[in-house]
Protein backbone atom coordinates (compact mmCIF):
# COMPACT_ATOMS: atom_id res chain seq x y z
CA UNK A 1 0.00 0.00 0.00
CA UNK A 2 1.47 3.25 -0.77
CA UNK A 3 2.00 6.04 1.85
CA UNK A 4 0.31 9.44 1.91
CA UNK A 5 2.00 11.00 4.99
CA UNK A 6 5.50 10.67 6.43
CA UNK A 7 6.09 11.72 9.67
CA UNK A 8 6.31 10.51 13.55
CA UNK A 9 4.68 9.43 16.29
CA UNK A 10 4.94 11.75 19.69
CA UNK A 11 4.51 9.27 22.37
CA UNK A 12 6.33 11.74 25.05
CA UNK A 13 9.84 11.46 24.81
CA UNK A 14 9.68 8.57 22.53
CA UNK A 15 9.15 9.37 18.63
CA UNK A 16 8.55 6.71 16.52
CA UNK A 17 9.09 7.39 12.81
CA UNK A 18 5.79 6.22 10.62
CA UNK A 19 3.65 6.61 7.26
CA UNK A 20 0.40 6.75 7.04
CA UNK A 21 -1.57 4.55 4.68
CA UNK A 22 -5.19 4.44 3.55
CA UNK A 23 -7.37 2.05 5.55
CA UNK A 24 -9.89 1.85 3.53
CA UNK A 25 -11.03 2.01 -0.28
CA UNK A 26 -14.39 3.06 -2.48
CA UNK A 27 -15.42 0.42 -4.85
CA UNK A 28 -18.59 2.51 -5.72
CA UNK A 29 -19.06 2.04 -8.98
CA UNK A 30 -17.83 5.93 -11.12
CA UNK A 31 -19.83 7.62 -14.14
CA UNK A 32 -18.91 9.75 -16.66
CA UNK A 33 -20.95 12.52 -18.23
CA UNK A 34 -21.28 12.49 -21.78
CA UNK A 35 -23.55 14.05 -24.22
CA UNK A 36 -26.82 12.56 -25.12
CA UNK A 37 -26.74 13.79 -28.52
CA UNK A 38 -23.76 11.83 -29.55
CA UNK A 39 -21.81 10.07 -26.73
CA UNK A 40 -19.31 12.43 -26.80
CA UNK A 41 -17.47 12.78 -23.03
CA UNK A 42 -18.27 16.00 -21.28
CA UNK A 43 -14.61 17.12 -19.36
CA UNK A 44 -14.41 20.26 -16.70
CA UNK A 45 -11.58 22.54 -17.75
CA UNK A 46 -10.09 24.86 -15.37
CA UNK A 47 -10.07 28.60 -17.01
CA UNK A 48 -8.82 31.38 -15.66
CA UNK A 49 -11.70 34.31 -15.21
CA UNK A 50 -9.46 37.05 -16.44
CA UNK A 51 -7.95 35.93 -19.75
CA UNK A 52 -10.44 33.21 -20.10
CA UNK A 53 -7.50 30.68 -21.00
CA UNK A 54 -6.86 27.07 -19.93
CA UNK A 55 -4.67 27.13 -17.40
CA UNK A 56 -2.17 23.75 -15.87
CA UNK A 57 -2.26 22.06 -12.46
CA UNK A 58 1.48 23.89 -11.88
CA UNK A 59 0.10 27.26 -12.58
CA UNK A 60 -2.80 26.81 -10.18
CA UNK A 61 -2.13 28.00 -6.26
CA UNK A 62 -4.02 28.65 -3.05
CA UNK A 63 -5.56 32.11 -1.90
CA UNK A 64 -7.86 33.29 0.78
CA UNK A 65 -10.92 34.86 -0.50
CA UNK A 66 -12.11 38.40 1.67
CA UNK A 67 -15.67 39.25 2.20
CA UNK A 68 -15.10 41.94 -0.28
CA UNK A 69 -14.02 39.24 -3.43
CA UNK A 70 -10.44 40.16 -2.58
CA UNK A 71 -7.81 37.12 -3.09
CA UNK A 72 -4.98 37.11 -0.40
CA UNK A 73 -2.17 33.98 -1.90
CA UNK A 74 -1.32 31.42 0.52
CA UNK A 75 1.95 29.54 -0.44
CA UNK A 76 2.44 25.69 0.73
CA UNK A 77 5.71 27.41 2.00
CA UNK A 78 3.37 29.75 4.44
CA UNK A 79 1.80 26.91 5.45
CA UNK A 80 4.77 24.84 6.08
CA UNK A 81 6.08 27.74 8.14
CA UNK A 82 3.19 27.71 10.66
CA UNK A 83 4.47 27.28 14.43
CA UNK A 84 2.46 24.19 14.42
CA UNK A 85 4.29 20.77 16.68
CA UNK A 86 2.08 18.94 14.19
CA UNK A 87 3.06 19.54 11.50
CA UNK A 88 4.94 16.80 10.65
CA UNK A 89 3.69 14.82 14.35
CA UNK A 90 0.87 12.76 15.55
CA UNK A 91 1.47 14.28 18.96
CA UNK A 92 -0.50 12.09 21.31
CA UNK A 93 -2.48 14.17 23.78
CA UNK A 94 -3.99 11.92 26.10
CA UNK A 95 -5.16 8.49 26.69
CA UNK A 96 -8.84 7.37 27.12
CA UNK A 97 -11.25 4.70 27.60
CA UNK A 98 -13.26 4.02 23.89
CA UNK A 99 -16.31 4.30 25.09
CA UNK A 100 -15.23 7.91 25.97
CA UNK A 101 -15.32 8.18 21.95
CA UNK A 102 -18.38 9.50 20.23
CA UNK A 103 -18.99 7.65 16.93
CA UNK A 104 -19.95 10.87 15.37
CA UNK A 105 -17.00 12.09 15.19
CA UNK A 106 -15.32 9.32 13.46
CA UNK A 107 -14.09 10.31 10.13
CA UNK A 108 -11.49 8.37 7.73
CA UNK A 109 -9.18 5.66 8.79
CA UNK A 110 -5.38 5.04 8.70
CA UNK A 111 -2.80 2.12 9.11
CA UNK A 112 0.34 3.65 10.56
CA UNK A 113 3.00 1.48 9.49
CA UNK A 114 6.60 1.81 11.45
CA UNK A 115 9.26 3.44 9.39
CA UNK A 116 12.12 1.57 9.49
CA UNK A 117 13.87 -0.90 11.73
CA UNK A 118 14.51 1.45 14.74
CA UNK A 119 11.10 2.70 14.72
CA UNK A 120 9.56 -1.23 15.26
CA UNK A 121 10.46 -1.59 18.95
CA UNK A 122 9.05 1.51 20.00
CA UNK A 123 5.95 0.86 17.57
CA UNK A 124 5.63 -2.46 19.06
CA UNK A 125 5.50 -1.01 22.33
CA UNK A 126 3.10 1.76 21.99
CA UNK A 127 0.47 -1.61 20.26
CA UNK A 128 1.64 -3.45 23.89
CA UNK A 129 0.42 -0.79 26.02
CA UNK A 130 -2.45 0.06 24.17
CA UNK A 131 -3.53 -3.17 24.28
CA UNK A 132 -2.47 -3.95 28.21
CA UNK A 133 -4.39 -0.77 28.87
CA UNK A 134 -7.37 -1.36 27.11
CA UNK A 135 -7.09 2.28 26.05
CA UNK A 136 -7.40 4.53 23.01
CA UNK A 137 -5.20 7.61 22.17
CA UNK A 138 -6.03 11.32 21.32
CA UNK A 139 -4.19 12.91 19.21
CA UNK A 140 -3.47 16.05 17.38
CA UNK A 141 -1.73 15.69 13.90
CA UNK A 142 -1.49 17.82 10.35
CA UNK A 143 -2.76 16.69 7.38
CA UNK A 144 -3.87 18.34 3.83
CA UNK A 145 -3.32 22.04 5.11
CA UNK A 146 -5.44 21.51 7.87
CA UNK A 147 -4.96 20.40 12.11
CA UNK A 148 -7.23 17.46 12.65
CA UNK A 149 -7.91 15.32 15.71
CA UNK A 150 -7.40 11.44 15.92
CA UNK A 151 -7.60 8.62 17.57
CA UNK A 152 -4.71 5.55 17.79
CA UNK A 153 -5.81 2.22 18.33
CA UNK A 154 -4.67 -1.35 18.11
CA UNK A 155 -6.27 -3.66 15.26
CA UNK A 156 -4.77 -7.05 15.23
CA UNK A 157 -0.99 -6.47 14.85
CA UNK A 158 -1.37 -2.95 13.52
CA UNK A 159 -2.21 0.54 15.08
CA UNK A 160 -4.41 2.57 13.43
CA UNK A 161 -5.74 5.77 13.41
CA UNK A 162 -9.03 7.22 13.35
CA UNK A 163 -9.81 10.76 12.18
CA UNK A 164 -12.06 12.72 14.04
CA UNK A 165 -14.15 15.59 13.45
CA UNK A 166 -13.77 18.47 15.99
CA UNK A 167 -16.38 19.11 18.66
CA UNK A 168 -17.53 21.93 17.47
CA UNK A 169 -17.82 20.58 14.05
CA UNK A 170 -20.84 17.58 15.38
CA UNK A 171 -24.60 19.79 14.87
CA UNK A 172 -26.76 20.16 17.93
CA UNK A 173 -30.19 17.35 17.12
CA UNK A 174 -32.23 20.17 18.14
CA UNK A 175 -35.45 19.66 16.57
CA UNK A 176 -34.61 16.21 15.29
CA UNK A 177 -36.56 14.13 17.59
CA UNK A 178 -40.47 13.42 17.21
CA UNK A 179 -42.06 16.12 19.22
CA UNK A 180 -45.45 14.43 19.37
CA UNK A 181 -45.94 13.16 22.71
CA UNK A 182 -45.84 8.53 22.10
CA UNK A 183 -46.62 6.19 25.08
CA UNK A 184 -44.67 2.84 23.83
CA UNK A 185 -46.95 -0.45 25.59
CA UNK A 186 -44.75 -2.65 27.72
CA UNK A 187 -45.90 -5.54 24.99
CA UNK A 188 -44.34 -3.33 22.11
CA UNK A 189 -41.11 -2.95 23.89
CA UNK A 190 -41.60 -6.64 24.73
CA UNK A 191 -41.97 -7.73 21.15
CA UNK A 192 -39.57 -5.51 20.22
CA UNK A 193 -36.91 -7.07 22.35
CA UNK A 194 -37.90 -10.26 20.81
CA UNK A 195 -37.47 -9.35 17.25
CA UNK A 196 -33.74 -7.80 18.46
CA UNK A 197 -32.70 -11.57 20.30
CA UNK A 198 -33.99 -13.27 16.67
CA UNK A 199 -32.34 -11.25 14.60
CA UNK A 200 -28.98 -11.99 16.96
CA UNK A 201 -25.39 -11.31 15.91
CA UNK A 202 -24.43 -10.87 12.38
CA UNK A 203 -20.88 -11.53 10.41
CA UNK A 204 -19.42 -8.48 9.28
CA UNK A 205 -17.68 -9.77 6.80
CA UNK A 206 -20.43 -11.81 5.53
CA UNK A 207 -22.23 -7.82 4.65
CA UNK A 208 -21.70 -6.83 0.59
CA UNK A 209 -22.87 -3.33 -0.88
CA UNK A 210 -25.96 -5.22 -3.23
CA UNK A 211 -26.56 -2.27 -4.87
CA UNK A 212 -22.73 -1.91 -6.04
CA UNK A 213 -23.45 -5.63 -7.43
CA UNK A 214 -26.66 -4.71 -9.08
CA UNK A 215 -25.08 -1.64 -10.81
CA UNK A 216 -22.09 -3.99 -11.79
CA UNK A 217 -24.84 -6.63 -13.31
CA UNK A 218 -26.97 -3.85 -15.53
CA UNK A 219 -23.51 -2.75 -16.88
CA UNK A 220 -22.57 -6.14 -18.23
CA UNK A 221 -25.93 -6.83 -19.30
CA UNK A 222 -26.05 -3.47 -21.46
CA UNK A 223 -22.30 -4.65 -22.75
CA UNK A 224 -23.50 -7.74 -24.06
CA UNK A 225 -26.31 -6.48 -25.49
CA UNK A 226 -28.54 -8.36 -22.61
CA UNK A 227 -31.72 -6.78 -21.02
CA UNK A 228 -32.46 -7.29 -17.38
CA UNK A 229 -35.89 -7.85 -15.68
CA UNK A 230 -37.06 -5.03 -14.08
CA UNK A 231 -37.61 -5.53 -10.62
CA UNK A 232 -41.14 -5.75 -8.81
CA UNK A 233 -42.52 -2.46 -7.52
CA UNK A 234 -42.40 -2.32 -3.87
CA UNK A 235 -45.52 -1.91 -1.94
CA UNK A 236 -44.32 -2.17 1.43
CA UNK A 237 -44.03 1.07 2.45
CA UNK A 238 -46.11 4.23 2.78
CA UNK A 239 -48.75 2.01 4.60
CA UNK A 240 -49.86 2.26 8.30
CA UNK A 241 -49.69 -0.76 9.87
CA UNK A 242 -50.78 -2.30 13.59
CA UNK A 243 -47.67 -2.22 15.17
CA UNK A 244 -48.29 -4.89 17.37
CA UNK A 245 -49.17 -6.89 14.14
CA UNK A 246 -46.14 -5.86 12.42
CA UNK A 247 -43.61 -6.49 15.44
CA UNK A 248 -44.90 -10.35 15.51
CA UNK A 249 -44.94 -11.15 11.42
CA UNK A 250 -41.14 -9.16 11.55
CA UNK A 251 -40.39 -12.28 14.66
CA UNK A 252 -42.46 -15.09 12.78
CA UNK A 253 -40.35 -13.87 9.43
CA UNK A 254 -36.84 -13.62 11.39
CA UNK A 255 -37.14 -16.96 13.07
CA UNK A 256 -37.91 -18.61 9.69
CA UNK A 257 -35.43 -16.73 8.24
CA UNK A 258 -33.14 -18.76 10.68
CA UNK A 259 -34.59 -22.04 9.99
CA UNK A 260 -36.55 -21.98 13.50
CA UNK A 261 -40.36 -23.47 14.45
CA UNK A 262 -42.14 -19.99 15.42
CA UNK A 263 -43.25 -20.70 19.03
CA UNK A 264 -46.83 -19.24 18.46
CA UNK A 265 -48.13 -20.46 14.77
CA UNK A 266 -51.14 -17.87 14.85
CA UNK A 267 -49.62 -14.55 14.22
CA UNK A 268 -51.58 -11.87 13.22
CA UNK A 269 -51.74 -10.60 10.34
CA UNK A 270 -50.51 -7.05 9.27
CA UNK A 271 -54.05 -4.87 8.24
CA UNK A 272 -53.70 -1.49 6.59
CA UNK A 273 -55.39 0.92 8.05
CA UNK A 274 -56.52 3.10 5.68
CA UNK A 275 -59.87 3.26 3.96
CA UNK A 276 -61.18 1.45 7.12
CA UNK A 277 -64.21 2.87 7.92
CA UNK A 278 -65.55 4.28 11.40
CA UNK A 279 -68.55 2.03 11.62
CA UNK A 280 -66.12 -1.13 11.17
CA UNK A 281 -65.13 -1.67 15.01
CA UNK A 282 -64.83 -4.10 17.52
CA UNK A 283 -68.80 -3.81 17.82
CA UNK A 284 -69.27 -5.10 14.14
CA UNK A 285 -66.76 -7.56 14.21
CA UNK A 286 -68.72 -9.17 17.57
CA UNK A 287 -72.12 -9.24 15.50
CA UNK A 288 -70.75 -10.96 12.98
CA UNK A 289 -68.88 -13.39 14.98
CA UNK A 290 -72.57 -14.08 16.42
CA UNK A 291 -73.91 -14.22 13.29
CA UNK A 292 -71.84 -16.94 12.11
CA UNK A 293 -71.94 -18.54 15.03
CA UNK A 294 -75.82 -18.92 14.70
CA UNK A 295 -76.07 -20.20 11.37
CA UNK A 296 -73.07 -22.80 12.13
CA UNK A 297 -75.58 -23.80 15.19
CA UNK A 298 -78.57 -24.07 13.04
CA UNK A 299 -76.56 -25.99 10.78
CA UNK A 300 -75.42 -28.24 13.11
CA UNK A 301 -78.94 -29.05 14.65
CA UNK A 302 -80.39 -29.29 10.76
CA UNK A 303 -78.26 -31.78 10.14
CA UNK A 304 -78.92 -33.64 13.53
CA UNK A 305 -82.54 -33.64 12.73
CA UNK A 306 -82.31 -34.87 9.49
CA UNK A 307 -81.73 -38.74 10.72
CA UNK A 308 -84.95 -38.57 12.77
CA UNK A 309 -86.93 -37.26 9.82
CA UNK A 310 -86.13 -40.27 7.54
CA UNK A 311 -86.83 -42.97 11.15
CA UNK A 312 -90.12 -41.42 11.48
CA UNK A 313 -90.81 -41.78 8.19
CA UNK A 314 -89.83 -45.33 8.39
CA UNK A 315 -91.94 -45.82 11.80
CA UNK A 316 -95.24 -43.93 9.83
CA UNK A 317 -94.80 -46.28 6.78
CA UNK A 318 -96.21 -49.23 7.70
CA UNK A 319 -99.13 -48.35 9.89
CA UNK A 320 -100.48 -46.00 6.34
CA UNK A 321 -99.81 -48.80 4.28
CA UNK A 322 -102.00 -50.88 7.30
CA UNK A 323 -104.62 -47.28 6.74
CA UNK A 324 -104.61 -47.80 3.11
CA UNK A 325 -105.19 -52.20 3.46
CA UNK A 326 -108.26 -51.26 5.97
CA UNK A 327 -109.38 -48.62 3.49
CA UNK A 328 -110.02 -50.74 0.51
CA UNK A 329 -111.07 -53.81 2.69
CA UNK A 330 -114.35 -51.12 3.95
CA UNK A 331 -114.85 -50.91 -0.29
CA UNK A 332 -114.68 -54.61 -0.76
CA UNK A 333 -117.46 -54.34 2.22
CA UNK A 334 -119.45 -51.95 0.68
CA UNK A 335 -119.86 -53.75 -2.87
CA UNK A 336 -120.85 -56.96 -1.33
CA UNK A 337 -123.56 -55.62 0.85
CA UNK A 338 -125.28 -52.79 -1.08
CA UNK A 339 -128.57 -53.27 1.26
CA UNK A 340 -126.08 -51.90 4.37
CA UNK A 341 -124.44 -49.15 1.99
CA UNK A 342 -127.68 -47.48 0.92
CA UNK A 343 -129.12 -47.24 4.83
CA UNK A 344 -125.67 -45.65 5.26
CA UNK A 345 -126.32 -43.27 2.31
CA UNK A 346 -129.92 -42.35 3.88
CA UNK A 347 -129.06 -41.32 7.25
CA UNK A 348 -126.12 -38.84 5.52
CA UNK A 349 -128.96 -37.22 3.99
CA UNK A 350 -131.42 -37.05 7.13
CA UNK A 351 -128.60 -35.80 8.82
CA UNK A 352 -127.43 -33.01 6.46
CA UNK A 353 -131.10 -32.02 6.02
Amino acid sequence: MRSIWNGAISFGLVSIPIKLVNATENHSVSFRQIHLADGGRIRYRKVCELDEQEVTAAEIGKAYEEPDGSMIPITDEDLGSLPLPTARTIEIVAFVPAASIDPLQMDAAYYLSANGVPAAKPYILLREALKRSRKVAVAKYALRGRERLGVLRVVDDVIAMHGLLWPDEIRSPEGVAPETEVKVRDAELDLADALMDTLGEVDMDSLHDDYREAVEELIAAKAEGRTLEPAGPDDSGGKVIDLIAALESSVRAAKEARGEEPANAQVAEVTSLTGRKKSGGTGAKKKAAASTKKAAAAKKSASSRAPAKKTAARSTKKPAERTGAGTAAKKTTAKSDPKRATKKTASRKRASA
